[in-house]
């Protein structure tokens, strides 16, 4: 799969509330959804994230391990490595919270192999 490059844009802060701020680029690519394990490519610097694509909201959002700048206005590549689920509804912000956590520790098991 091709990596993903663009501008950091503000969302909708929900990431930040649930206690995993994201990053956010525009998602042109159709056919892309669910979480991943990803890598995300800050100037020459690449780190581990976890990465959701919502094709319906055209956003690719990265939450990056071990980031807390704000990168608003930069330019990103997300490559997305591996698929951990399918886009999920979840009934309220504490069972998604533990879904997140859960896919967090799936990814970092996937880079640590």
């Amino acid at each position: 799969m091709e990596p993903f490059k663009g501008i950091v844009q503000r969302g909708a802060q929900r990431g930040s509330a649930l206690g995993y701020p994201t990053i956010n680029i525009e998602l042109k690519a159709s056919g892309v959804s669910g979480v991943y394990a990803a890598l995300v490519r800050i100037d020459k610097t690449i780190h581990r994230a976890a990465a959701f694509a919502d094709p319906s909201r055209h956003i690719l959002e990265a939450y990056i391990f071990g980031i807390s700048e704000m990168l608003y206005g930069r330019e990103v590549t997300i490559e997305l490595k591996h698929k951990i689920r399918e886009t999920g509804k979840f009934e309220n912000d504490e069972l998604l919270k533990k879904a997140i956590a859960a896919d967090i520790t799936a990814i970092q098991e996937y880079f640590e192999n």
